[in-house]
């Protein structure tokens, strides 16, 4: 199974220091951009949605420039909480991210932080995969609500890790609680 790699443990990082997390999955590149952006509502957690009484059934990305980072509810409701600023298909995937440290929604560009993953072919069968996600200060005051559940353990470690799970053709494990 796929492991994550932290950087040095920062004792006190800044509410706007990116936070960055990488994973090795053992499926070829093509494949791990195919699940990661094709596939996402395969790996991403349900529970891990904006609002408390919305049951949802899909997640998407859009895989273009200017395309949707969405889920869907059973009423057919969509919330967009991204948007896909650069789509290099197998390399590299850019998402401005909506969701404000309060966990609303704003869809103003000034507000939005940036989500960098790059899949890096380590052979033909193993790929590195780097999330960074930065441009923290974009969400002011909220910016420490932001930086505390993306570093979480159910944040993007966790998250990488089922992916990872996916990806290798294994159920996505639960995420920490």
């Amino acid at each position: 199974m796929s492991n994550i790699t932290d950087p040095a443990p920062d004792t006190s990082p800044a509410a706007t220091d990116p936070v960055e997390r990488d994973i090795v999955v053992r499926a070829p590149i093509d494949t791990c951009f195919r699940v990661f952006v094709d596939d996402f509502a395969t790996w991403w957690p349900s529970e891990h949605h904006i609002g408390d009484d919305r049951t949802i059934t899909n997640f998407v990305i859009e895989p273009f420039v200017g395309g949707r980072c969405h889920d869907v509810d059973t009423t057919g409701f969509e919330c967009q909480w991204g948007t896909v600023l650069d789509l290099d298909r197998p390399n590299r995937l850019v998402i401005a991210w909506h969701i404000q440290g309060d966990w609303t929604i704003d869809l103003d560009p000034a507000l939005q932080s940036e989500i960098t993953v790059t899949f890096t072919a380590l052979d033909d069968h193993s790929t590195q995969v780097r999330l960074v996600h930065d441009r923290l200060e974009r969400h002011g005051s909220g910016a420490i609500g932001v930086r505390t559940g993306v570093s979480s353990p159910g944040g993007w470690g966790g998250l990488l890790l089922r992916f990872g799970d996916v990806a290798e053709g294994h159920d996505a494990r639960p995420l920490p609680t």
